[in-house]
């Protein structure tokens, strides 16, 4: 009222009461900022230590040049005309996807204890971009696994689809992926507290996913009870959708929308409820 009788315009007054908004396009770049801040911050990690990569392609080149060369020649499992070798590739990349994936959660247990998260939390960042931002870093761990299945799978004589939009979809699936589990394997952090009871939960877990997929077999040959674990599993859903990108020459775009939709729900979901854990984690 002493700015109106002083004379000063309503504008003035609104002014001086009420704080300028932003704009919501700015608020997202800020949010986008935020979160490649982390994922950065994560991925300098790995350049300073790129032995991990090496350590990481052991597991799935045993799978393909052992286990795939092996069944490839009793074919035993139906696979639809497709060589076995082709048919399990993807379920190799989704399946090595998800072992770097679910245990990237251990990171945040060694930060409790250096104090790092203490910072994070002190920071303004939103939870969710922290959160966010480790899932990206863990899908960037997962496309140096693709380059290296596709360049082996390529020596072995495995039929890929080198289109590019093929390609672009691959990548799409992996980053997904790798979101959903390295979400997961957070949440399964931020609730354990202990990095002797993280890795057991994540070696408890792991092969489940992996055998309760179609990255090895179809879902037609299993069990009745393993089906209906199979079509709540996230990783039967990237192997799906990997699948066809990285084999068919043609796609059934309903099939590769469903996983698509499903892989992108499940990570928003996780994403949401590890922002709202990630603070317990130093609790």
């Amino acid at each position: 009222m002493k700015l109106q009788e002083r004379g000063a315009p309503l504008g003035d007054l609104a002014s001086h009461e009420l704080p300028p908004r932003v704009p919501l396009l700015t608020k997202g770049i800020n949010y986008c900022e935020k979160t490649l801040a982390i994922a950065d911050s994560e991925i300098r990690k790995l350049r300073h230590d790129p032995t991990e990569l090496l350590t990481r392609a052991v597991q799935p080149a045993l799978w393909l040049l052992i286990f795939g060369e092996v069944f490839t020649r009793t074919r035993a499992i139906p696979t639809g005309g497709l060589p076995y070798l082709d048919f399990m590739t993807p379920g190799i990349l989704a399946q090595s996807v998800m072992f770097i994936a679910i245990f990237s959660g251990i990171a945040i247990i060694w930060e409790r204890d250096l104090g790092i998260v203490h910072k994070f939390l002190a920071s303004p960042t939103p939870r969710t971009a922290l959160v966010l931002g480790k899932a990206l870093a863990a899908g960037v761990r997962g496309l140096s696994q693709a380059v290296f299945i596709y360049l082996l799978a390529w020596l072995l004589g495995v039929h890929l689809n080198w289109n590019p939009l093929a390609l672009i979809g691959v990548v799409v699936f992996v980053l997904l992926g790798a979101a959903c589990f390295s979400t997961f394997s957070l949440i399964i952090a931020c609730l354990v507290k202990t990095r002797e009871r993280f890795m057991g939960i994540g070696q408890v877990l792991t092969m489940p996913l992996f055998f309760a997929s179609n990255a090895i077999y179809p879902i037609a040959i299993m069990p009745t009870w393993l089906q209906a674990i199979a079509l709540v599993n996230p990783l039967t859903y990237e192997v799906e959708g990997l699948r066809q990108l990285m084999l068919g020459s043609t796609v059934n775009f309903a099939m590769l929308g469903l996983d698509l939709i499903v892989l992108l729900a499940a990570s928003t979901v996780l994403v949401f409820i590890g922002g709202r854990l990630y603070p317990h984690v130093v609790v």
